[in-house]
């Protein structure tokens, strides 16, 4: 079974991948106005993300305007929404099982098998929760190159990839491997004890074997 070191380090790098989540679920900067063309305006700073859009003027300034309907917006980006939300949630809830396997924890009772298998479980959930982060955040950033290169697409509404985006994606990437690590605690079945005690031959026979 592991050992609790490495269950340790696993429980940490996906509560800090779960950190990662959601400082980049919140932060706007998940795509920023891309410079390119002739005509180039350098005082204004475009930024869009999940939940509103920001405006970063040269003096400091900042701007922001929360998206108001939801139906209005785009189908690539309501389902971003959805599924980092979804990865967080389910991030949450493999903490919380992981946490009652932990060797380092009294929760899930004392049978260790049972707490490794526990453990396993809440590895595996991580692991869930993580990959709809990645498709969430691979998603968009194809999205961003999509509309980059697209010819049709004016050069004053080109964007490129914001820093949330990255944040987004180490976070996906820690839960992960905590995941993994965690989800290695998968319990190896004990080899039956030999029996020490001689085995009964029926009457007759003259020598005794044993195991």
């Amino acid at each position: 079974m592991a050992n609790s070191g490495l269950q340790i380090l696993g429980f940490a790098l996906s509560m800090l991948g779960l950190i990662g989540l959601i400082i980049g679920t919140i932060l706007p900067q998940w795509k920023m106005s891309a410079y390119v063309g002739d005509n180039i305006i350098t005082a204004v700073a475009m930024y869009q993300g999940l939940w509103m859009s920001c405006a970063f003027q040269s003096t400091g300034q900042i701007q922001c305007k929360v998206y108001d309907s939801i139906l209005q917006l785009d189908s690539s980006l309501q389902a971003t929404r959805a599924l980092m939300i979804v990865g967080i949630i389910v991030t949450v809830a493999g903490l919380g099982v992981a946490t009652m396997g932990m060797k380092c924890t009294t929760c899930g009772g004392d049978d260790k098998t049972k707490k490794s298998r526990i453990a396993m479980t809440g590895g595996i959930v991580l692991l869930i929760g993580s990959l709809a982060s990645v498709v969430a955040c691979s998603w968009f950033a194809h999205n961003i190159i999509k509309d980059f290169y697209n010819p049709f697409t004016p050069v004053n509404t080109k964007y490129e990839f914001g820093s949330a985006i990255f944040i987004a994606w180490a976070g996906s990437f820690l839960d992960i491997m905590g995941g993994a690590m965690l989800a290695a605690s998968c319990p190896r079945g004990r080899k039956a004890a030999t029996p020490k005690y001689p085995i009964s031959r029926p009457p007759g026979s003259s020598h005794k074997e044993f195991v």
